[in-house]
């Protein structure tokens, strides 16, 4: 369903889908080969990765996603302050890096509802609905985007904070919405050091119910050395969600 809204005589957004939906069957996520940023270029020595870091199948496209989100189930299950967390309703995706920078976005998560789990909100007048995902007919509720390589290219404790940072903000209702803390930085508290401070103590405690290393081998291996071994990194690639403006009708 697609929906376009009129007012005073002109069209104020394009006709946009308010649902997206794939399907293993009939229409697959599309997946993307990430590619070495331009001006950037691969690293010509320590291509080889220690052999005992099992990254899965050396015969195939290293899955980024796919790693992530059994990693990321297993957090949540392990890390009392990230059990609320439902990896089922979260799509895992990736947004190409543009330079070889390794400073800028390393992550983020998406909300695909507003403040309080719902799906809609008036503003100015208009009502708006954020576009719906469905993945098998699971509706999902987060978006969680990693920007390759350039996330693949940080230090290993790093990339732990970072994949802590990021699902630390799926509200603890779980329903669509960000984690909120009081004063107006309302998403990192007043510090993102402490925050992050926090973050880094979470991964510390995960690692420390000495879970299976299998799982985060691929966060000790930087972008060149995992597209060495497998041939080439291969994630999820969708469009990030739009707000619709609904018809005065809806």
């Amino acid at each position: 369903m697609s929906t376009t809204l009129i007012r005073d005589g002109r069209t104020l957004r394009a006709t946009l889908p308010l649902v997206l939906s794939w399907s293993r069957a009939a229409n697959p996520l599309p997946v993307r080969a990430v590619r070495v940023p331009v001006p950037g270029r691969a690293r010509p020595v320590g291509l080889e990765a220690p052999p005992w870091h099992d990254t899965g199948a050396a015969d195939r496209p290293f899955d980024f996603c796919g790693r992530v989100r059994l990693l990321c189930a297993d957090v949540a299950r392990r890390c009392p302050e990230l059990g609320h967390v439902d990896v089922a309703r979260l799509l895992f995706a990736m947004t190409q890096a543009r330079t070889g920078r390794r400073n800028g976005l390393q992550a983020r998560v998406t909300p695909l509802r507003f403040r309080g789990g719902r799906l809609h909100r008036p503003r100015r007048g208009v009502l708006y609905q954020v576009q719906r995902y469905l993945v098998d007919n699971q509706d999902m509720l987060y978006l969680v985007t990693f920007c390759l390589p350039r996330f693949l290219d940080q230090d290993f404790d790093d990339k732990f904070v970072t994949l802590f940072h990021e699902l630390y903000h799926i509200g603890p209702a779980f329903d669509g919405d960000l984690r909120r803390h009081d004063g107006p930085c309302a998403l990192h508290t007043r510090s993102k050091r402490d925050y992050d401070r926090h973050m880094a103590e979470l991964a510390r405690a995960y690692l420390a119910t000495k879970p299976d290393p299998s799982l985060f081998a691929f966060l000790r291996l930087n972008f060149a050395q995992l597209r060495h071994r497998h041939g080439g990194v291969s994630a999820v690639a969708v469009p990030r969600p739009k707000l619709i403006p609904l018809p005065p009708s809806y």
